[in-house]
């Protein structure tokens, strides 16, 4: 006799199902809409939350991470717009537009929406689900296909975002920043999708920056859908600078076609947990992808950075580069695939990644991979990890430099190999000042 066997809920996976009953009918879009998210959170509950035994996930298992599923956050009163807007505000002198999500739901009175360049169309993701807005139907959750219980789960709960077109050819000079911001105290969820199409031969470079209370328990699980056409170029700087008690998973889904650039950073410096991954797939030749991340640690900590890059077409390159620097009881994850697909011949694909380690209790796992089915291709990868090197320290120290100036400058030195390839200087100006605030802030 065979016997089925059921995976058991746990309390969280309980809780979500009650919330996805309760919130779907008052959620934004169209009966396709509501069909895709039925079927999008159908195939989380299959798996329910990721946890070890799921390959991509096997350093953050969620299921056990995350006891509870929290509420969704109710729309923001003028207290917490109030409060949203000094997030983000390390990055005024930048001049960016400002487009600001506060709680989860994109407020236009607070955002920079004037005057608007000629060729950017700026909106809200809530109000073009509920109106079936074409451009966002046609590439919603069909950028990549994407199989992850968590992209799944932000399809089905979605609220808000913000949905960016720059039309062909143009050029946009000023950067725009899109500053998700959480503001109450009370354990809360925020469930955010934004679409960013960049059309042929047109420029952009984005921000993202994730900010909330020091003390305040909530959830983010936000994913940002980026098409970059052919002869394109962009740049995306992230920073999560979360909550101390907070657990943020974010998903970059993107497509870049051919002859196109996209660079792409992130600096993770604060949260509980934190789960950054990237589905890249580059879709047309001769196109440069570089994608670069730090992660700078502390206490009980846990950053994961997770990426896929599909070489889907030929004589492309790929360069990817992460560094951790990990103190007290701290863990970083590194995972990252590159698959080269039987048509790319040509592609030339590099990836890297290295940790530091500042204590004997911090934790550095690894697992760069290789994919490869073409012939005629340059790949490789590597990773490292290990402590600062005392021989450097004790040569600083001996031409008078304190110890823990030496450390901070070893570390800066480190991390300043990924943050100098930021393209934009007033934005690489200041990741370079958020670290030395890390810094700072270890005494």
């Amino acid at each position: 006799m065979n016997a089925e066997v059921r995976q058991l809920k746990t309390n969280a996976e309980l809780t979500l199902a009650d919330v996805f009953a309760t919130a779907k009918a008052q959620l934004p879009g169209s009966s396709a809409v509501a069909t895709a998210r039925g079927a999008a959170f159908d195939r989380f509950s299959v798996s329910g939350l990721p946890h070890r035994r799921l390959e991509s996930w096997k350093y953050t298992d969620l299921r056990s991470l995350m006891r509870e599923a929290y509420p969704l956050a109710l729309p923001p009163d003028a207290v917490a717009k109030q409060r949203a807007k000094e997030a983000g505000r390390s990055f005024a002198a930048v001049g960016a537009r400002r487009l600001v999500v506060v709680d989860g739901v994109f407020c236009p009175d607070v955002s920079d929406l004037a005057g608007l360049e000629s060729g950017l169309s700026v909106g809200s993701m809530a109000g073009a689900l509920a109106a079936g807005d074409p451009l966002v139907m046609s590439h919603l959750s069909k950028v990549g296909r994407v199989d992850d219980p968590a992209l799944a789960l932000n399809t089905a709960l979605v609220g808000d975002g913000v949905v960016i077109r720059v039309a062909a050819r143009t050029k946009l000079e000023r950067p725009l920043h899109l500053v998700f911001a959480a503001t109450g105290d009370k354990p809360v969820a925020m469930y955010m999708r934004s679409l960013v199409v960049v059309e042929q031969g047109a420029s952009a470079t984005l921000i993202e920056t994730y900010e909330g209370p020091a003390e305040s328990r909530y959830q983010v699980n936000s994913a940002l859908d980026l098409v970059v056409e052919d002869e394109a170029r962009v740049e995306l700087v992230k920073t999560v600078a979360e909550g101390t008690a907070a657990q943020h998973v974010g998903s970059l889904v993107a497509s870049v076609g051919g002859r196109a650039r996209f660079d792409y950073f992130s600096l993770v410096c604060g949260g509980a947990l934190v789960r950054g991954q990237s589905f890249i797939r580059l879709v047309g030749e001769e196109t440069c992808v570089a994608l670069r991340g730090v992660s700078l640690l502390s206490g009980t900590q846990h950053a994961d950075a997770t990426l896929i890059v599909d070489h889907a077409a030929g004589r492309c390159e790929s360069r990817e580069l992460f560094k951790s620097v990990l103190d007290g009881q701290s863990r970083s994850v590194f995972q990252g695939r590159i698959n080269v697909l039987p048509r790319a011949q040509k592609t030339d694909a590099r990836m890297m990644t290295r940790a530091l380690l500042l204590s004997d209790e911090a934790e550095a796992d690894s697992k760069p991979e290789l994919e490869i089915f073409a012939d005629d291709v340059q790949c490789g990868h590597g990773s490292t990890s290990g402590a600062l090197d005392p021989g450097l320290k004790f040569y600083l120290m001996a031409r008078g430099i304190p110890a823990e100036e030496a450390e901070a400058l070893l570390i800066q030195a480190f991390v300043g190999e990924v943050i100098d390839a930021i393209g934009h200087e007033a934005i690489r100006t200041v990741v370079a000042d958020a670290t030395q605030s890390w810094l700072a802030g270890r005494g």
